[in-house]
């Protein structure tokens, strides 16, 4: 058991006892969010923080029926080629008062709160409808659809029934459809991990492992899970030419990702020298 304290003082920081109460509650906030197992004494500036963090929470439950969530898509492009293959749906929040959010500003409150399996679901609806659109105007080509889900979702028992009625429901084929998983996410009870994604996999889905290199998975693991894609984490693609080791360590990567019959795609491309030097290496596909 690990604890996460908040410590409110009297009567410094309030002199009555739901005065304390509330304070106290605030600084055990913080505590959580400092990484748990720690403690922290309330200050004022914690009530703004508790302030915000409660209208995000409101504004999260209220904004997915207003219809403020909106999905941009970021292309997928093959290195060799300069081709459009695929493409990532992100979410944005276009918020009434503070306009266009990114994950980066509430994800982790939806998830705090359980709204991220709302949310990942009408993600999951209305980028598979996108799809299906965009299939219609290029009928000849068709894109692979990346869909990030969260750590709630996939614990979630009913993913693969719900995935394949939306599959259904929108006409998208399944073999168009990616799904990208954190390797955080991936590593947390490994036998029940192995039979989602074994689910998963069964209705013909793609799997990718996002951000890879930033977590813990083991090369034993990494056999062991039904994934058919790594994506590379951006830092490793910012500090190419930066220093000495990311070529190498790169060149390592996509050359595991041929071994295991894995893709490998590189994330944070921002440049043409990138790009070159990626595709030199035998990086297949890349996003901007």
């Amino acid at each position: 058991i690990t604890p996460s304290l908040g410590i409110s003082l009297y009567p410094v920081d309030g002199k009555d006892f739901d005065t304390l109460l509330r304070n106290a509650d605030a600084a055990m906030y913080k505590a959580k969010e400092a990484g748990r197992n720690a403690f922290r004494f309330y200050s004022s500036e914690m009530n703004v923080a508790t302030l915000k963090h409660l209208l995000m929470e409101s504004g999260l439950r209220r904004g997915l029926g207003a219809r403020e969530f909106v999905l941009h898509y970021q292309p997928l492009v093959d290195l060799r080629t300069g081709e459009i293959c695929g493409t990532e749906a992100l979410l944005r929040w276009n918020h009434p008062h503070r306009g266009i959010l990114s994950p980066a500003t509430f994800i982790s409150i939806a998830e705090e709160t359980g709204e991220i399996v709302r949310i990942g679901q009408w993600v999951l609806e209305e980028s598979c409808r996108h799809a299906v659109e965009f299939q219609r105007l290029r009928p000849s080509y068709p894109l692979t659809l990346c869909v990030n889900i969260s750590a709630a979702e996939f614990r979630q028992h009913d993913l693969p029934r719900r995935i394949a009625e939306i599959l259904e429901e929108t006409g998208l084929p399944a073999r168009q459809l990616k799904l990208e998983l954190t390797e955080s996410v991936l590593i947390h009870d490994i036998p029940s991990t192995l039979d989602m994604l074994g689910e998963l996999r069964d209705l013909g889905v793609g799997l990718a492992i996002d951000d890879f290199g930033t977590g813990y998975s083991s090369l034993s693991y990494l056999q062991r899970l039904p994934v058919d894609t790594l994506k590379v984490d951006r830092s490793f693609i910012a500090r190419l030419g930066v220093d000495a080791t990311s070529g190498p360590v790169l060149r390592a990567i996509v050359e595991m990702g041929n071994a295991l019959n894995m893709n490998v795609i590189a994330e944070g491309i921002e440049n043409q020298w990138q790009w070159d030097s990626l595709a030199d290496i035998g990086c297949r596909q890349g996003q901007g």
